[in-house]
């Protein structure tokens, strides 16, 4: 009877009565036997429907159970990986690769890409793991994406080892927000997490789309606190998962009469992201004699909503074909009527519904801007065009320590010092029309102190009837702007004494300048008075003085020009620390070669192998770095004197940051590794000043002109095997200011 709702059957009899008086019998008989066909095939269609309708449901109820006992399998899968962890400290890659191999994915798990552990490191600890894989000869563990972060998260194990999944290595899960959200919920928790919809590559230029499953790892056992937790965290195993494929594993041996459709629903309300839908020919169903059940799971963390239909024409048709004789007995009369309160039924639902959400929209967006200026931290306020407050929440009455009553009404600028400003209310209302402003204003509070608030404008539309122009929001800034004032005050006060302080050091470099060339000269004139007349005294007497006497001579002048050498040695060291620096970009390659010609010239009788690489660059003075090169490849050159097949390298070394990394090795005389901390002292010398001359001042100059450079040095070497000098210079100039 439903269907002849909104049908006016008293104004149809009334105009069939009139004409056809002569077949109101037979219309009668024709109506009634009509009425009673209907009545049957009415109720035993409902019977049938009913339990096609209950078959559905426990179709709908057990699919729903399949899927959920599927991801209860993947569940344990990942808790025999934490079981191995419980185990073993960190398992090693051949023992994570057999755990792996054991489960056999590709055969039980299809819809699994793989089965990975990812730690959890902070910035030392991650750089602790790239040193000790590369020091095992794994090579360098690069983290993708790049960039510093308090927390990492990097895939460091992930089988079965495909090209795929080798190519996942290193990538920091923890860096992306879906999947961080699920990782940080499963350390929190103490429980399994999946994560929302994700892209997890493509499939024969397919998109696969599904989730990832994490369970959290903790050393020594599962933390009672959530501080803890988060302390005793070591990482995570996970596994992601091809959700058409997970789908297809876990309902292989159910025959399906019903369409699925998977959507994540997270934790909000409403249409979710579509997580799985089936092929168009089942999913393309839409009538309203449809079957359609939504069956909501609850799932490690994320609400999956389970959408099925199916056909229930289909189904009924199947079930009871006897029933398709009585419909068509009554199809033909009640064709019309049918379809017309089909449409009417159907139009009145749709009005309806768009009714109530528009009524249930309007009412959540009123809600939530009511909430905002209620609970807001900031002070806020609706004016109308003349500046008066139409609406004021708490914090607003508490900044003005008076009640949002005694707001409502008052002009707003009346509350602030400069209110008497008529041209400043008018800029801010006309800057208001054009869009968000922002303005400082200055009010006393009660006990006369001044304050400062930074006011944000934004227009906002009011109800009808309203006369609301503008959200203004007041924040009290008077703290900011004392300690900036305090921050303006100490930095002048640092000028101040970095000024003073330069002048001071620079007098003093002054000083030490004068003192070392005064000492200089006050040395050298006793040095020369010895030297000659220690040679007059052996050209003029060598017939009076014996051989022993001779060789005293002898040794008295090479000390004294070995002194003259020493004082020259200072101050070529004191010009390296004073001279000016003129940084620009320089070929070390070139500059390397050029060292390596002037020793060949100086000694064409030596024949060393010197290999340059190519393309090495850097920032620096082009002097002192030529003397630097000149300092270190001098000192390989004359340390392999002795050694058969004597050979010298100067290359460069990978290093992160703003500085530019270089060696200089050699195979010669080498040193002992526990003096290598005094190669860099001045005078100090490891070897035998007869075997090797020199005055032990040339690797004093290298470090100081690295450190000018703002750079380090270091040496490594064993006695008999050669020396590595390594130092590091600038890669740009340093921007001014």
């Amino acid at each position: 009877m439903r269907l002849l709702r909104g049908i006016d059957l008293d104004s149809i009899g009334a105009r069939l009565r009139a004409p056809l008086h002569g077949y109101t019998l037979s219309l009668l008989a024709l109506v009634a036997s009509l009425l009673l066909v209907w009545l049957y095939w009415s109720n035993a269609r409902q019977r049938e429907l009913n339990a096609v309708q209950a078959e559905f449901a426990a179709e709908t109820d057990a699919i729903a159970e399949l899927l959920r006992q599927r991801l209860a399998s993947y569940e344990l899968v990942a808790r025999g990986g934490v079981s191995l962890f419980a185990s073993v400290d960190r398992p090693s890659a051949g023992q994570w690769q057999g755990y792996v191999d054991a489960l056999n994915i590709a055969a039980s798990y299809p819809d699994m890409l793989g089965l990975g552990y990812a730690p959890y490191l902070d910035r030392s600890e991650l750089q602790a793991l790239q040193l000790d894989m590369r020091d095992a000869g794994q090579g360098f563990y690069v983290v993708r994406p790049s960039g510093v972060r308090a927390n990492y998260g990097p895939v460091l194990y992930f089988e079965p080892r495909t090209e795929a999944n080798r190519a996942v290595i290193g990538n920091d899960l923890f860096a992306d927000p879906l999947r961080h959200a699920a990782m940080a919920s499963a350390r929190d928790d103490d429980a399994v997490r999946i994560t929302a919809p994700l892209q997890l590559g493509e499939d024969s230029g397919r998109p696969v789309t599904g989730v990832v499953m994490f369970a959290p790892v903790y050393r020594f056992g599962t933390p009672a606190t959530l501080s803890a937790r988060r302390a005793a965290l070591q990482g995570w195993i996970y596994a992601p998962l091809d959700m058409s494929e997970f789908v297809a594993s876990a309902l292989h041996s159910t025959r399906r009469h019903a369409a699925l459709s998977v959507r994540d629903g997270g934790s909000g309300q409403g249409e979710g992201t579509v997580l799985y839908a089936d092929h168009a020919e089942l999913a393309g169903r839409g009538s309203e004699s449809d079957f359609r059940r939504t069956v909501p799971l609850e799932l490690y963390g994320r609400r999956w909503e389970l959408d099925f239909s199916a056909d229930a024409g289909t189904a009924l048709a199947a079930r009871t074909p006897e029933l398709r004789m009585t419909l068509g007995a009554g199809i033909i009369a009640s064709l019309l009527l049918f379809g017309v309160a089909l449409v009417l039924a159907r139009t009145e639902s749709l009005a309806e519904r768009k009714a109530a959400l528009l009524a249930e929209s309007y009412q959540r967006s009123e809600l939530r801007f009511r909430n905002a200026m209620r609970f807001s931290a900031i002070g806020k306020a609706l004016l109308d065009r003349r500046g008066a407050i139409v609406d004021a929440n708490p914090a607003l009455a508490a900044i003005f320590d008076t009640s949002t009553d005694a707001l409502v009404g008052s002009m707003f600028g009346a509350h602030f010092s400069d209110a008497g400003d008529e041209a400043r209310r008018s800029r801010e209302f006309a800057a208001v029309a054009e869009g968000v402003f922002r303005t400082t204003r200055q009010w006393r509070t009660a006990g006369g102190e001044l304050r400062h608030a930074q006011l944000t404008y934004a227009p906002v539309p009011g109800e009808i009837g309203q006369d609301v122009a503008s959200l203004v929001q007041v924040e009290d800034i008077t703290e900011r702007v004392l300690a900036h004032a305090r921050e303006q005050a100490l930095h002048r006060t640092l000028e101040a004494r970095v000024a003073l302080r330069t002048r001071e050091l620079t007098h003093a470099n002054h000083e030490l300048e004068s003192f070392a060339y005064s000492v200089s000269h006050d040395l050298r004139a006793p040095l020369r008075t010895i030297e000659g007349f220690s040679r007059l005294l052996g050209e003029r007497y060598a017939d009076k003085i014996d051989e022993v006497g001779r060789d005293y001579l002898a040794r008295v002048r090479k000390a004294a020009g070995r002194m003259d050498d020493l004082i020259d040695a200072l101050l070529k060291m004191s010009r390296v620390s004073r001279s000016p620096l003129t940084l620009a970009p320089l070929d070390i390659s070139r500059i390397a070669r050029e060292v390596v010609a002037e020793l060949r010239i100086a000694q064409p009788q030596r024949h060393v192998e010197v290999e340059v690489e190519p393309g090495l660059r850097a920032v620096g003075d082009a002097a002192l770095v030529h003397n630097l090169l000149q300092n270190l490849i001098g000192n390989a050159w004359k340390f392999t004197a002795g050694a058969d097949n004597a050979r010298i390298v100067v290359g460069g070394e990978d290093a992160p940051g703003e500085q530019a990394a270089f060696h200089v090795t050699d195979n010669g005389a080498g040193f002992s590794p526990e003096y290598a901390g005094k190669l860099f002292r001045p005078f100090q010398r490891l070897h035998n000043p007869e075997q090797f001359e020199g005055h032990g001042i040339g690797l004093a100059s290298v470090k100081r002109i690295v450190e000018r450079h703002g750079g380090t040095v270091g040496a490594e070497g064993r006695p008999g095997e050669g020396a590595t000098f390594r130092f590091t210079l600038p890669r740009e100039v340093a921007a001014a200011g």
